[in-house]
C-alpha cells in the first residue's frame, strides 16, 4: 500500500529532513536530506553527497551518517530506491516488467535525483550492499556526474566482459569458453542440500516467506539484521578459494540457506534475546520499528525486483551492462566493511579484481572493527570519519 506523505521528523535525527520529489525518471522517490538550506539554490552551493542504501534497508540507514557530513559542509541526499519504502515501485507485482530494475535505469534513477535538485555532479556517490554495484556503475556511465565513489560491503569486480577475438574461432569453442553455470545445481547435491540466497530472492515465493513470516515482519528483521551483525559471534570471515559448492558451503546459512527453508525461518532461530535486544545499541527497537512498519506495509516484492535482474531473469540488462565492457572505474574509489561482514568474501576473487582492474584509482580498503554487514549502523563514527577523510583528500 503506497503513502503520500514523507516519513514523520519524529524519527529521524535533527537535522534532517524527508520529502517527496516527482517526476524522478518517471517515479516518485522518497528522500531524506540533510545540509539543505531555505531555497534548493542555496542548498546546491553546497557539494553534494548521494548515499544508496541496501537491501532490506531504507534511506533511513543512512541517519546516523547524515548529520556529521553535512556537519563539514556537504548536501547529503538519501532516496529509498525504486520499489522500496515511499518510492514508487513498492506496488508491483512478482510478473510485472523488470525493466525499470534494470541496472543502467536505476543509474538513470540517480542521475535524474540529482539532476532536480540542482546538481550537474556531486562529490561522491556512497552505496552499501545492494547499493554499492548501484554506486559503483554511476562512477561507470557517468564519471562526469558521480566525482567519487565509496563502495560499501559488496565489492565491485568490474563490467561483465565480452568475448574477444573470437572471430575465426569455431562456434563450439566460443560456447565452451562460457559453460553453464551449475553452481546452483552443485549446492542442491550437498549433504545437507544447500542454495544461495540471491537466487532464493529472485523466486515468486520469497516475498511470501518474509513478509507473512510465521514470526511477524519485526521479529524477521530483527533476527536478520542480528545474524548479519557483528554481534553474532559465529560471524568469522575468510576468503573463499573458489566458486564452488563446497567453498560457498562455508558460508553463513543467511547467505547460502538450506534448500528447504525460507529466510524467514532460516534466521528465526538465531533470534536475540530479550536482553540482547534491549542492549542493542547500533538498532534499537523503536529505530527497527521503522523498517517493520515500512517493510510490513509493502512487503519485499518492489525491494527483490533487482535480484531477479541481477540472478539472469533479465538477460537485456545483461547485455545492456556489456556496452561498458573493458571500462573501469577511473575516479577516486575506496571501499568500506566490517570485519565482521562474509559480504567481502561470498564472490571469491571479487575483492582483488576490484583492487587490481575494476577501480584504476582505488586509493583506500578499509575493514571496520565492530561491525558486520550493516557497517554505517553498527559503526557510524568510523565509516563518517574514513568518509570525510576520503572526501577532503580527493574531492
Amino acid at each position: 500500500m503506497a503513502v503520500d506523505t514523507p516519513l514523520s521528523p519524529d524519527v529521524l535525527p535533527r537535522g534532517v529532513r524527508a520529502r517527496l520529489v516527482t517526476n524522478i525518471n518517471g517515479i516518485r522517490m522518497h528522500v531524506l536530506d540533510a545540509g539543505f538550506a531555505a531555497s534548493t539554490a542555496s542548498s546546491s552551493s553546497r557539494p553534494a553527497i548521494l548515499l544508496v542504501h541496501g537491501f532490506p534497508e531504507l534511506a533511513y540507514s543512512w541517519r546516523k551518517a547524515m548529520p556529521p557530513l553535512a556537519a563539514a559542509g556537504y548536501h547529503v541526499i538519501a532516496p529509498d530506491l525504486r520499489g522500496y519504502g515511499r518510492t514508487s515501485g513498492t506496488d508491483v507485482k512478482f510478473d510485472d516488467d523488470l525493466a525499470p530494475w534494470r541496472t543502467l535505469n536505476e543509474v538513470t534513477d540517480m542521475v535524474a535525483l540529482v539532476s532536480a535538485l540542482g546538481y550537474r555532479s556531486v562529490a561522491a556517490v556512497v552505496g552499501h550492499d545492494f547499493g554499492s554495484p548501484v554506486a559503483a556503475w554511476c562512477a561507470v556511465a557517468r564519471p562526469d556526474i558521480f566525482r567519487s565513489v565509496v563502495m560499501m560491503s559488496a565489492p565491485f569486480a568490474g563490467p561483465p566482459a565480452l568475448p574477444f577475438n573470437t572471430v575465426d574461432a569455431p562456434a563450439a569453442t566460443v560456447s565452451a569458453n562460457a559453460p553453464a553455470d551449475r553452481i546452483y545445481e552443485d549446492l542442491a547435491r550437498l549433504t545437507p542440500p544447500r542454495k544461495h540466497y540471491q537466487r532464493y530472492y529472485s523466486t515468486r515465493e520469497a516475498n511470501d516467506n518474509m513478509w507473512h513470516a510465521r514470526q511477524g515482519v519485526h521479529a524477521f528483521l530483527r533476527a536478520y539484521y542480528h545474524m548479519k551483525s557483528a554481534d553474532w559471534t559465529r560471524n568469522r570471515p575468510a576468503p573463499l578459494s573458489a566458486r564452488t559448492a563446497e567453498e560457498w558451503a562455508k558460508l553463513p546459512r543467511y547467505y547460502v540457506m538450506d534448500l528447504d527453508k525460507g529466510m524467514a525461518e532460516t534466521v528465526a532461530s538465531e533470534m536475540p534475546s530479550a536482553a540482547a535486544i534491549a542492549a542493542c545499541k547500533w538498532l534499537p527497537d523503536d529505530e527497527l520499528r521503522v523498517y517493520s512498519t515500512e517493510y510490513a506495509r509493502t512487503g519485499f516484492t518492489g525491494a527483490l525486483q533487482g535480484y531477479r535482474v541481477r540472478r539472469g531473469s533479465d538477460p537485456k540488462s545483461l547485455a545492456e551492462m556489456r556496452t561498458f565492457s573493458g571500462r573501469s572505474i577511473d575516479v577516486p574509489s575506496m571501499f568500506i566493511a566490517g570485519k565482521s561482514d562474509w559480504g567481502v568474501y561470498q564472490t571469491p576473487g571479487a575483492v582483488e579484481k576490484m583492487q587490481s582492474t575494476a577501480c584504476t584509482h582505488m586509493v583506500g580498503f578499509h575493514l571496520l572493527d565492530g561491525a558486520g554487514h550493516w557497517v554505517q549502523q553498527e559503526q557510524p563514527e568510523q565509516v563518517t570519519t574514513r568518509l570525510l577523510a576520503f572526501l577532503k583528500q580527493y574531492t
